[in-house]
Parts: C-alpha cells; structure tokens; sequence
C-alpha cells in the first residue's frame, strides 16, 4: 500500500495542484489558463520544438544527473554550473588546439571534459571529507570562481580571439565533432546517446551495485553506514567527484553538436535547471527524463505565448509551481503514509504472555 501511494497517489496529486496553482497564477495575470494550455499543446509537432525540445532535455537530463548523484547522499552539489562552464571551456580549448584523428579526437574532448569537471569539485569534496565544510558554500563560491577563470581563459591574450564583438576559443575541427541524428525538422544531438547512456549506468550504479547501496545508506543514516563498515570520508568524497564528472559532460551536446567553440555568450544555468529537474523527477533516471523532457518543452513552447497575449514569463511561474508541488505532494504522501502506519502499528494486538513466553 505504501509502495502504491509513493507510485501513484503522489504524482497524480502533484499534477493536480500544480494545474490548479498554474490556473490560478494564469487568472491574476488576466490570460485564460485554456487558452494558454491549448497554445503549448498546439506546439507539440510544431516547426523545429520537438527537436529543440530533445535537444534541451538531453542538456538537462545530464545536469540533473550530476545533482541526483549528490542528492543521493543528502550532498548538495549547487556548484554544477561552475562545473560544467570550466569543463566546456577547457574542453573547447584543447578540443580547437589538438589535431587528432576523428573520432578519437571526440573521445579527446569528451575525457578532458570529465577530468575538468572532476577537478573543479575536488575542492569542495576534500574540505567537507576532512573539515566538515558545507559543499552548499564552497561549491557556490567555486561558482564565482569559475567566471573569473573562463573570462581569463577565452581572453585574446592566453587562449581566445576576437570574432566581431564577441570572444571564442579556436574552433573545434570537424574531427572532434559529435555526428547528430537527421530528422525531418532537424537534427538531434548524437550526445543524447550519451546522455541515455548515463542514465542507465546511474540506474544500474545505485540498484545494483554495492557502491550504490552503501551511497544510499550513507545519505539514510550516516551513523549507521559508519557502524555497518562503509566509510564515510570516502563516500563523500566518491560521490561528489562523481557529480563533477558528469556535471563535466553538460556543456558537451551543444559545443560538439552545434556551436564548436565556447565563447562569452555560450548558454548559461542549466546547472540551476538541474537542480529544478532532479527534484521533479525525485532523483529517478526515468523520473528525472520527464522531468527534463517538461522542462524543455515548456521552454521551447513558451514563445507561442507571446502570440496569444499570454506573458511568456508564466511560463517560469509554471516551472517554479510544477516543482514545488512535486515535493510538497510527495511530502505529503510520505507523512500520510508514515501516520498510516503508526495507527496500524498501534492498533496491532499485543502478544499474549503464552507467546512471549514461547519465543524466550
């Protein structure tokens, strides 16, 4: 029965208040919420947006991954964006200054990728392992950190150059690019290959490996991992250098598979959208894809609006509510389910003094 409420009762609730919240938040606006639901409905098919929208999730989906690995262990990796901003950076660089064969030129990039996010977290991992520092502070300075660093690497005088009014790192010959998926409206990037692939190895790491069972523990009960022989220093550590090698491949779908430099103007926050998309898929590979999936779509739909005379900008109000129900219904439903059994434990006959006797 508790299985049954998390599985079912919890993300109809959370649906259902976050419609009636996004009706509401559409109503003071002065739009008419089936007007506005019929126009995003309307985009589905729509030009370019159902590969736009994959395109975007695929970026998403690998962000919210590398804040799922950390939520798993009740660590908060908020530094992400830090981390995936210097990792696509640094890639781009090497990516646009070695020559390699293709292929092995991809795989190149895609490495220093990982290596780059890896090492820009190993700070905060070290400082919470062995002194106990928030990795919520120190990742969000690192952040601040990772601007400066970016505009000292991309600048004409170490390793960027001046393209018009902007400023790029040389760009990455076509032997280092990801190949992408034709489709009728566009094409898809082939890193959602990549990104699939990671959500399975995230799945399979954390049900059916030791690693994952003791990750889970760790984040459960750290006095009781401790007592049962996981180490806690280690776990901290392994888990938040693992967020950073993923967070290191965010940036990786659009520089390989459309931009092919990095630059001041290369897309920022998606570290922040996943956070917001590892909460509204509840740290779930699959949960975390639709997540994603809803996410990209209302970004890409969100234009139509304009177009009816419905603010484009509800559509963060949206977002904003649809992930603030999700938690506050699975809440809900945890503490429903918890109060369910207290009353059952309750209720329970005691055992008679015959039985008592009989298991002594």
């Amino acid at each position: 029965m508790a299985r049954w409420r998390g599985a079912v009762l919890a993300p109809v609730l959370a649906i259902v208040v976050a419609a009636l919240l996004c009706a509401v938040a559409l109503l003071i606006s002065g739009s008419s919420p089936l007007t506005a639901l019929t126009t995003l409905v309307g985009q589905i098919g729509s030009g370019t947006v159902v590969v736009d929208t994959i395109n975007s999730a695929s970026v998403y989906y690998v962000a919210a991954l590398a804040v799922a690995i950390g939520f798993q262990m009740k660590l908060f990796n908020i530094g992400v964006e830090g981390q995936y901003r210097v990792a696509a950076c640094v890639a781009a660089i090497v990516g646009g200054t070695v020559v390699l064969p293709p292929v092995l030129h991809t795989i190149v990039i895609l490495v220093v990728a990982v290596l780059a996010g890896t090492a820009w977290v190993a700070v905060p991992a070290l400082l919470k392992a062995y002194r106990g520092v928030s990795e919520v502070i120190s990742t969000i300075m690192l952040n601040a950190v990772a601007i400066g660093m970016i505009a000292f690497l991309i600048s004409p005088d170490t390793f960027g150059k001046l393209a018009g009014n902007n400023i790029t790192t040389p760009p990455i010959p076509e032997s280092g690019w990801f190949p992408g998926i034709p489709v009728g409206s566009g094409e898809i990037f082939g890193m959602v290959l990549v990104a699939a692939a990671l959500g399975v190895g995230y799945w399979f790491l954390l049900s059916r490996t030791r690693f994952g069972f003791e990750l889970k523990a760790s984040g459960e009960s750290p006095t009781a991992a401790a007592a049962g022989g996981v180490n806690a220093r280690r776990m901290i550590l392994v888990a938040l250098l693992t967020s950073g090698a993923v967070a290191g491949l965010v940036g990786l779908p659009e520089l390989l598979g459309r931009d092919h430099a990095y630059t001041l103007v290369s897309p920022q926050g998606y570290g922040f959208t996943g956070i917001a998309v590892a909460l509204l898929g509840r740290n779930h590979p699959v949960g975390i894809a639709l997540g994603a999936l809803l996410w990209a779509f209302l970004d890409k739909a969100a234009v139509a609006l304009d177009v009816v005379g419905v603010p484009r900008e509800i559509v963060l109000i949206m977002q904003g509510l649809i992930v603030l129900s999700v938690v506050v219904a699975y809440e809900i439903v945890r503490r429903a389910g918890q109060r369910a059994e207290q009353r059952r434990v309750a209720a329970a006959p005691a055992p008679s003094t015959e039985t008592a006797e009989a298991a002594t």
